[in-house]
């Protein structure tokens, strides 16, 4: 599905009723655990949506931006729960639907419930997709998997590379690669030394994307699968 029918679909949403939430930078919408009343969508700014493992280890599933959808796993539970956290990457707006009026118009409304059931397995292919780079390409294939699909959703086309436009620390760079931070420092390192990516002005800068997809066997299965949102 084009990036551009998913907008179509997540906005209809708007057309319920709710509220709009606004977050500052580092602020938690919700916390693995919490006790789930709304479903989300994203206005403006970033949120990351991760997952903590009982080592203190942190593994981020996304970076959702404009017209993403979250806490959308927890429909229809008898007590509903958040399975993941959702924290502001910068500020941000959301639109909050309690769900129980969304169940409502879901079930009056099939139209709306046929576009909710075309985002989450759009979700699903997605998370899918990466979790096979993940676990087929080892911690090389991880990092290079992300450093795509972040240049597939916030990269800036520009003449010698793709400028990825959001700023991210390595730490947060390795929770999306799911591998401790001083493997990632070096894997980077490895990357710059061969001319495949730069840093501007704290930006990563992808100047041989090809390189990185030869490395994963990438199978180019676009942009609205290929994506970090």
């Amino acid at each position: 599905m084009k990036q551009m029918d998913m907008e179509a679909l997540v906005r209809r949403f708007y057309e319920l009723p709710g509220k709009i939430v606004k977050l500052h930078d580092g602020e938690y919408l919700f916390r693995e655990g919490d006790a789930a009343r709304y479903f989300y969508i994203v206005r403006s700014g970033q949120v990351f949506i991760t997952k903590y493992a009982s080592s203190g280890r942190v593994l981020s599933l996304r970076l959702a931006s404009r017209d993403s959808i979250v806490g959308e796993l927890a429909l229809y539970e008898q007590k509903p729960a958040y399975i993941f956290n959702a924290i502001a990457q910068s500020a941000a707006e959301v639109y909050a639907i309690e769900y129980p009026v969304l169940q409502d118009y879901l079930e009056r409304t099939p139209k709306l419930a046929t576009n909710l059931l075309k985002i989450v397995g759009a979700h699903m292919r997605k998370q899918h997709s990466k979790f096979r780079d993940l676990l087929l390409y080892g911690k090389k294939g991880a990092l290079y998997s992300t450093l795509i699909r972040l240049a597939n959703s916030y990269g800036r086309q520009e003449e010698d590379g793709i400028l990825i436009s959001v700023p991210l620390t390595n730490q947060e760079l390795a929770n999306y690669s799911a591998t401790a931070r001083e493997s990632l420092n070096r894997m980077l390192s490895e990357l710059r030394r061969a001319g495949v990516i730069e840093y501007r002005e704290h930006l990563i800068f992808i100047r041989d994307l090809d390189y990185l997809k030869e490395a994963i066997q990438c199978e180019n299965c676009g942009c609205e699968i290929c994506n970090i949102k």
